[in-house]
């Protein structure tokens, strides 16, 4: 059985591993409403690292409501994702997604971020 916990060695904490990511990111998903940056790391595991601007969700509740729900799509599917570290964004247009939409869109992105990992890793 997987356990599918979201512990502190899960996430990207330092703004120097966000910047990382940002720099030169080979595995990228995106949508209209997400963008989903990927980077290799050394670790057998995925980090993960969420923004989103003020820009994008102007009320803390849903800025904090998309966030809840793209953990929870990533706690769930982690054990699917290689080690790489990622970093999701929020973009315009996402306040507008209800939560099973986001749930959705999540779930697709992961599936789709996976396998573009692994062609990655093939190379």
């Amino acid at each position: 059985m997987t356990r599918n916990t979201y512990p502190r060695e899960l996430r990207l904490l330092t703004p120097a591993d966000f910047q990382l990511v940002f720099d030169n990111p080979p595995v990228k998903a995106v949508t209209a409403q997400v963008t989903v940056l990927a980077q290799p790391n050394t670790l057998p595991h995925p980090r993960l690292g969420i923004t989103v601007s003020k820009k994008r969700a102007r009320l803390a509740v849903q800025r904090n409501r998309i966030k809840r729900i793209m953990r929870e799509t990533y706690r769930l599917q982690q054990h699917k994702l290689p080690g790489f570290d990622i970093i999701v964004i929020a973009k315009p247009g996402i306040t507008n997604l209800d939560n099973p939409a986001l749930h959705d869109l999540m779930n697709y992105l992961w599936q789709k971020l996976s396998k573009r990992c692994k062609q990655y890793q093939s190379r």
